[in-house]
């Protein structure tokens, strides 16, 4: 396994492969602050030139956290089609990037080849991909998921409805999710961040959702975004929980920050199948984004996308409707600026569609970072032309709870425009029997107008 190249003049030697990870990746604040990344331009494409030579079996043989020491590298590994694995093997990194973007490789094949693929193969051949690359790739990936109803179809662009209220007083809740509604928001899920975390609060707000859904006849899920130890304890409360949902990461010691471990999500998988109020097969929801492991010092020395590979690895073990990318909301100290959330954000879509994930990406920033709300309608609209699955939606893109900015209604209503999208079809439906949208997918002179539903 050779660890280095000259270039430049100048011979570059990386001591392991996790090094070689580290540099090849694209700049990122996190990185630098973790003491990873690149001295230079130069060592940084020396990087992957030698990344793009080493053999996928060279990473499945040197995951970023050792099996012995690490359940979501075991799950990670025994995951892997053996059969799949074999045949794959023996190809080099930049070989498999080449595949994944051969014309000749479609839907079928890459659905195939993803099942012998560990998340450290996902991350280095991602670290090869110009933007474009990134979009292209991901744009052969479909993946869909059933809840109520399915999203990821070809032809669809969904919506998380976040109707976050800084006391989650019921009537803003409510309110608000009335007006996203009117806007065609809400077909992925109605999904709230809550300001507290008791179970009975988890237990009223999800209760008030079912109403409102049951009141309207609203084809779609619901979900109170709780620790998953307070939505369990509201289910066994009597609560309709249609998904179950936690924040993930790359690492054991990461989800044990979280609070949580693979038995405890395995018990949440299990409690939704028999006893919340979906249909299923798919009732968990999860969130990820670059940096968090770093954040709980839970990354073992690892670059931030590998480790964001990583919580994708896990997460397919559990079959989940929905995971998205919180991609701005951790802060500059991780992704510096605008540049660099936009390529995480193609980074995370590609990585998780590739893992076989129904990925969806809250573009997003934070108020003290290098960013604007031009910058997250430019990641939207490339994220929409790589085919994600959903966006957030809420008033004016401004949460007021969590004090961050996302994308509002209009945002994935405008993109399901221009670019020939609708929501998930019962939804769609829905949307033209209530006179919001017409049969062309057009607003009427009712979009924007909740108080038909309050």
């Amino acid at each position: 396994m050779k660890l280095q190249t000259r270039l430049f003049g100048k011979t570059y030697v990386f001591r392991e492969i996790k090094e070689v990870l580290a540099k090849a990746n694209e700049p990122k604040s996190g990185d630098t602050l973790a003491g990873l990344a690149a001295a230079s331009a130069q060592e940084r494409v020396a990087a992957k030139v030698v990344l793009s030579e080493l053999l996928l079996s060279d990473l499945r043989e040197n995951p970023a956290v050792p099996y012995e020491e690490d359940e979501v590298t075991r799950i990670i590994q025994d995951d892997l089609n053996e059969t799949v694995y074999a045949g794959l093997r023996n190809l080099t990194v930049g070989e498999l990037r080449e595949k994944l973007l051969s014309e000749q490789t479609d839907a079928a094949e890459i659905a195939r080849l993803r099942r012998g693929l560990t998340s450290e193969m996902i991350a280095a051949v991602c670290k090869l991909m110009s933007n474009l690359d990134l979009v292209s790739a991901a744009k052969k990936m479909p993946v869909t998921a059933h809840c109520n109803t399915t999203i990821g179809l070809p032809g669809t662009l969904s919506c998380r409805l976040q109707p976050n209220h800084p006391t989650d007083d019921l009537d803003g809740i409510l309110a608000s999710v009335c007006e996203g509604l009117s806007f065609g928001a809400g077909d992925a899920v109605i999904g709230l961040n809550p300001a507290g975390d008791s179970h009975e609060r988890c237990r009223r707000i999800l209760e008030k959702f079912r109403e409102i859904k049951e009141r309207h006849r609203i084809p779609t899920q619901t979900c109170v975004l709780a620790h998953v130890t307070t939505q369990l304890r509201a289910m066994e409360q009597g609560a309709p929980a249609d998904l179950i949902f936690q924040s993930i990461a790359g690492s054991q010691k990461g989800n044990s920050a979280f609070g949580f471990d693979a038995a405890l999500m395995e018990q949440a998988r299990q409690t939704a199948l028999h006893r919340g109020s979906a249909t299923g097969p798919n009732v968990l929801y999860f969130e990820t984004g670059q940096g968090s492991e770093l954040s709980s010092d839970a990354h073992h020395g690892t670059d931030q996308v590998t480790m964001e590979a990583r919580c994708y690895g896990f997460a397919r073990h559990f079959s989940p409707f929905l995971v998205n990318t919180v991609v701005g909301f951790i802060g500059p100290e991780y992704l510096y600026d605008a540049r660099q959330v936009i390529r995480a954000g193609l980074e995370d879509h590609f990585m998780g569609k590739l893992s076989g994930l129904p990925m969806g990406c809250d573009a997003c920033y934070t108020n003290h970072m290098k960013a604007d709300q031009n910058d997250i309608e430019n990641l939207a609209t490339l994220l929409t032309a790589a085919g994600c699955n959903y966006f957030m939606g809420i008033a004016h893109g401004d949460d007021v709870m969590l004090n961050y900015q996302t994308t509002g209604f209009r945002e994935t209503a405008t993109l399901r425009q221009l670019f020939g999208l609708s929501a998930i079809a019962p939804f769609q439906k829905w949307l033209v029997d209530m006179e919001f949208f017409t049969p062309q997918g057009l607003p009427t002179a009712k979009t924007g107008d909740g108080s038909v539903l309050l």
